[in-house]
């Protein structure tokens, strides 16, 4: 089983955030979510071991799209 952890990051280090299997929970999240945070990180383990780590980058809401690109 994959085990999802966030970290927040802010200029006093990281935090975890989240800890679980829901894949989608983790990846949904955004940094606006959690006060003072910068960015979010994302570790998946598996089976007690590390098998990556990112930074989860957010894609913009589509009202912001709707405002860059008006049609």
């Amino acid at each position: 089983m994959k085990i999802y952890v966030i970290q927040a990051f802010n200029e006093d280090g990281l935090e975890n955030v989240y800890v679980g299997s829901d894949d989608e929970k983790a990846l949904s999240l955004k940094s606006e979510d959690f006060e003072n945070c910068d960015a979010l990180f994302v570790e998946i383990w598996e089976d007690g071991e590390k098998t990556d780590d990112f930074r989860l980058v957010e894609s913009p809401s589509s009202q912001d799209s709707d405002e860059e690109n008006p049609m």
